[in-house]
C-alpha cells in the first residue's frame, strides 16, 4: 500500500486508476500540506509499505499490505488517525450509481476542487474514470476558476458554494453541483437555484464511499433504516470493508451503524445531526444541527454552527457561532443574543435556545470544508 503525499494532479489520478484496476498497489492519498507531526502520526497508525512524494518513492519499515484499493484517512472521534478501507467494488458501485442518478453521460467532465485525500475528492476521480474522461483538477479553490473550468459536473461543500455566489461566479455553468460534506443552510439552496444552478444535496461519509443519499433518496441498491436509537443505518455494495489495522466494526446484521441521527418519511431521509452533537443542557437533550437549521432561517444570519460547551450550572450550554449578513451584526440593527433566543423559542423548546451568541467573520473550516467543531467548542 502506497501513501501518496502528492499535490492534486495527473500523477495522483494515475495512481488511483491503477489501484482500482488492480494493476497497481492500493493507495492512501494524503495532503502534502499536512504538518510533519500529523503526517508521521498517520504513517505510524496506517503503516503503508511505501511513501510517494514529488521527490520519489521510499520504502517504509514495518509496512503492511491490504486487500483494499483505496484507504481514506480520517481523524476519528478521538483524533487518532483511522484508515477507512474501500475496495474497488465499493468505490465503483458508488460512482456508477451516482452517474446513473445524475444522468451523467459518457465523455462529460468532472471538476475536482476538493482534496483527493478526502472521499469527496477521491470519488470525483472515480466518477471520471467510469465516465471515460480525465478530471479537471484544481489544487486550490477559486470561485472564478471553478466557474470558468468548463466542467460539466462538480462536487462542492456549502462554504464553497456560498463563496461562489458571493463572488458572482456563474453557478449555472454546471449540469450538476453535488453539494455535501455538511448541511446546507436553507437560504443557500434557494439562492443557488434562483441563480440557475442544478444543486443535488448528498449525504454520506468515507465509510459509504462518499454520498449514498441524493436529495434525501438513497442511490440504487442502497438501503436505509433508522435504528431504535435514532441512528441512520446503511446497507449496500458501497460500504467499506473495515478500518485499517483495527478491530472495531460498526456493523449490526449487515447494517453500517452511523453516528448520525435521522428520520425517514416516505422513503426520504432527513438528517437531524450527529449523535455526539447532542447537548445535554439542564437535563434536556437537544440536537445542535436542528437548532442551527432553525437559526439559519433568521434573515440576519448568513451562516451558523451550534455547539455545546461545559457549564457549571447547566452541565452544558447551547452556543451559536454566527456569521451575520452584511450590515446585520449586533449593534447594526441585526440579530444579537436576545433576538436569536426569542426567534428560537418561537420554533423550539425554550431550553434549546442558545444561551451564548458569538459573531464571527467566518466559520473555521477543516481542509475538507467541514466546520472545525473542536475549534468551535474550545473557542474562548
Amino acid at each position: 500500500m502506497h501513501a501518496l503525499v502528492l499535490p492534486p494532479g495527473p500523477a495522483l489520478f494515475d495512481a488511483v486508476r491503477h489501484a482500482l484496476s488492480g494493476e497497481g498497489p492500493a493507495v492512501l492519498p494524503l495532503s502534502p500540506d499536512l504538518p510533519r507531526p500529523s503526517l508521521e502520526a498517520v504513517l505510524r497508525a496506517l503503516r503503508p509499505t511505501h511513501v510517494v512524494t514529488p521527490d520519489g518513492v521510499r520504502r517504509e519499515p514495518g509496512g503492511l499490505p491490504t486487500d483494499a484499493a483505496v484507504i481514506i484517512a480520517t481523524s476519528g472521534s478521538t483524533g487518532v488517525p483511522k484508515g477507512v478501507e474501500l475496495t474497488a467494488g465499493a468505490l465503483t458501485a458508488s460512482a456508477r450509481a451516482s452517474l446513473a442518478r445524475l444522468g451523467a453521460r459518457k465523455g462529460e467532465r468532472w471538476l475536482c476542487c476538493l482534496p483527493p485525500s478526502h472521499i469527496s475528492g477521491a470519488q470525483v476521480l472515480v466518477r471520471s474514470l467510469l465516465g471515460g474522461t480525465e478530471p479537471i483538477i484544481h489544487a486550490r479553490f477559486s470561485p472564478g476558476d471553478v466557474a470558468a473550468s468548463g466542467a460539466d459536473h462538480v462536487s462542492l461543500v456549502p462554504t464553497q458554494l456560498r463563496r461562489m455566489l458571493d463572488a458572482g461566479a456563474g453557478v449555472s455553468a454546471f449540469r450538476t453541483i453535488l453539494l455535501g460534506g455538511a448541511a446546507a443552510p436553507p437560504g443557500l439552496l434557494a439562492e443557488a437555484r434562483a441563480a440557475g444552478a442544478r444543486v443535488v444535496t448528498t449525504y454520506g461519509m468515507s465509510e459509504t464511499s462518499g454520498g449514498c443519499v441524493y436529495d434525501g433518496v438513497p442511490l440504487d441498491d442502497v438501503d436505509l433504516e433508522i435504528g431504535g436509537d435514532g441512528r441512520v443505518r446503511i446497507r449496500g455494495p458501497v460500504l467499506f470493508s473495515g478500518y485499517r489495522l483495527r478491530d472495531d466494526r460498526p456493523f449490526e446484521d449487515g447494517w453500517f451503524v452511523t453516528s448520525d441521527l435521522g428520520v425517514l418519511e416516505r422513503g426520504r431521509l432527513t438528517v437531524l445531526g450527529r449523535a455526539d452533537d447532542v447537548v445535554n443542557t439542564g437535563g434536556h437533550k437537544v440536537v445542535t444541527g436542528a437548532i442551527a437549521e432553525v437559526l439559519a432561517g433568521h434573515p440576519a444570519v448568513r451562516d451558523v454552527v451550534v455547539v455545546g460547551r461545559p457549564d457549571p450550572e447547566w452541565g452544558e450550554i447551547v452556543v451559536a457561532v454566527v456569521v451575520p449578513r452584511a450590515g446585520g451584526g449586533e449593534g447594526a440593527g441585526g440579530a444579537g443574543l436576545a433576538e436569536l433566543r426569542a426567534y428560537a423559542k418561537e420554533r423550539l423548546p425554550a431550553y434549546a435556545a442558545p444561551r451564548v451568541v458569538e459573531m464571527v467573520r467566518e466559520i473555521p473550516l477543516l481542509p475538507n470544508g467541514k466546520p472545525d467543531m473542536v475549534s468551535l467548542r474550545n473557542r474562548k
